[in-house]
């Protein structure tokens, strides 16, 4: 049992539409006949082409100026430990212990100035939301996967639009894949390695009860062929009918089995660690392929979590004993497979946390909460790569360039998956339009 809780015109080489060579049926074009046309036109996965999101939320909000902004000429009570290095582009450096990361710098671009985190409180609701938890409309601010799943709804009826792959967190807000708001449980995340993870896996079935269960998914798929055909399956409700589309493909379970990928993949993306960390959550570098895999098979939004980066004490050894070697593989392995993929138009990947670290390290050798300003990373999209965006002051504790608020980030990734954040509205729960977000212009440095 499983539970579940705009378009362009194609234009040929040659100039013709799609639209008109069909029109000619069986005579040739350029040489080809129709049915060459369809062919060719399979093998090149122009229908099933879509645009995508991956967010890696990193859990209790790491360290700016440990990561992409070091501040090598402020007191040593600020600067740190850690010391830059040279990346693939020349005048950004980032930190000493992500040297995969710098090798591929220009296929990424550096966030340097983020804000919005109103309070300093450990909370993934900024980053998939873009939006306070204060002040929320009848049923609450819905995530980004969740208004994906909304407006775009599913590339392929087996595979969920909106995937997270975020292990619950003894922290809860740790844990969370990014919630449904108004929109409701239909448009709730499809949560493989949460809740839904036991009813996808066989629980002491011994071999004749598993050969009924096969005949009885053999019923089920006539069942469903004879369903669409009269339209029943339309007419029913929107969670039944994805559990139903699930459970009469392998398409997603085939997506989240990464046995099934050369060995040199899983070895370039590694394991990492997948116990959880403190109250955050894993470090589970398996899950940065699987969220490759999950987009190649049809999902719009995948999100996922790791690790857990609220050092307020002993900062310096847990970012590079525990957290950035493993951060550094699994994100550059990511980055690195989707442009050998030739996947780095379609897919945006943004990782990043709620809020930044103190300039000063405290008495602990930590860094505590600091809303003012914070980091990030964004690659892929076809976004305009292998530059920084915003700047902060010699000390790393105000914006002096470019102040970026999350809901532009978003604002940004919505365009990208072809939502116009600047005109889409949702209803809420009251009947009342919605806008997504608050600043509503897409990042034109990106472009």
């Amino acid at each position: 049992m499983l539970s579940l809780p705009g378009h362009g015109r194609s234009i040929l080489c040659d100039g013709i539409s799609r639209r008109d060579s069909l029109r000619l049926g069986t005579l040739t074009l350029g040489g080809l006949t129709l049915p060459d046309l369809l062919k060719a036109e399979q093998i090149a996965g122009v229908k099933n082409s879509h645009k995508a999101v991956i967010m890696i939320y990193m859990c209790g909000a790491p360290g700016h100026q440990d990561m992409y902004d070091l501040k090598m000429d402020a007191p040593s009570e600020i600067r740190g430990e850690f010391r830059p290095v040279a990346t693939a582009v020349p005048g950004i450096e980032i930190c000493e212990h992500m040297p995969r990361m710098a090798a591929i710098m220009d296929k990424c671009i550096p966030l340097r100035s983020v804000y919005g985190s109103p309070d300093g409180d450990h909370d993934s609701f900024i980053c998939y939301t873009g939006r306070s938890k204060r002040n929320q409309p009848a049923g609450g601010w819905p995530s980004m996967g969740s208004v994906t799943s909304a407006r775009l709804g599913a590339v392929n009826a087996a595979v969920p639009a909106f995937v997270g792959l975020s292990p619950d967190a003894g922290h809860p807000p740790y844990g969370s894949p990014g919630l449904p708001g108004f929109l409701g449980v239909a448009h709730a995340a499809f949560r493989p390695s949460g809740p839904a993870s036991d009813d996808m896996k066989l629980q002491g079935i011994n071999s004749d009860r598993l050969n009924e269960r096969r005949s009885l998914l053999a019923s089920v798929d006539r069942l469903r062929r004879d369903m669409d055909r009269t339209g029943t399956l339309e007419g029913m409700d929107s969670l039944s009918q994805q559990a139903f589309n699930i459970l009469t493909s392998s398409r997603l379970v085939e997506a989240l089995d990464i046995s099934s990928e050369p060995a040199s993949v899983r070895e370039r993306y590694g394991k990492g660690d997948a116990s959880r960390f403190g109250d955050g959550a894993p470090r589970n570098l398996e899950h940065f392929l699987m969220a490759r895999r999950l987009v190649e098979a049809g999902c719009r939004v995948v999100t996922l979590n790791f690790g857990r980066w609220d050092f307020h004490s002993d900062n310096f050894n847990g970012m590079k004993n525990t957290h950035l070697p493993q951060f550094d593989q699994g994100l550059s392995a990511l980055i690195e497979d989707l442009h050998q993929r030739g996947m780095d138009q379609d897919v945006a990947v943004i990782a990043w946390g709620e809020f930044g670290r103190t300039p000063r390290i405290n008495p602990d050798a930590g860094r505590d909460h600091w809303p003012q300003v914070g980091g990030g990373l964004l690659a892929g999209g076809g976004f305009r790569t292998g530059q920084v965006i915003g700047a902060t002051d010699r000390l790393g504790a105000e914006i002096a360039e470019r102040p970026l608020h999350f809901s532009e980030v978003l604002a940004a990734l919505y365009r990208h998956l072809g939502i116009e954040p600047e005109t889409t509205k949702l209803n809420d729960l009251s009947g009342r339009p919605q806008y997504l977000l608050e600043n509503t212009i897409p990042m034109p440095e990106l472009v």
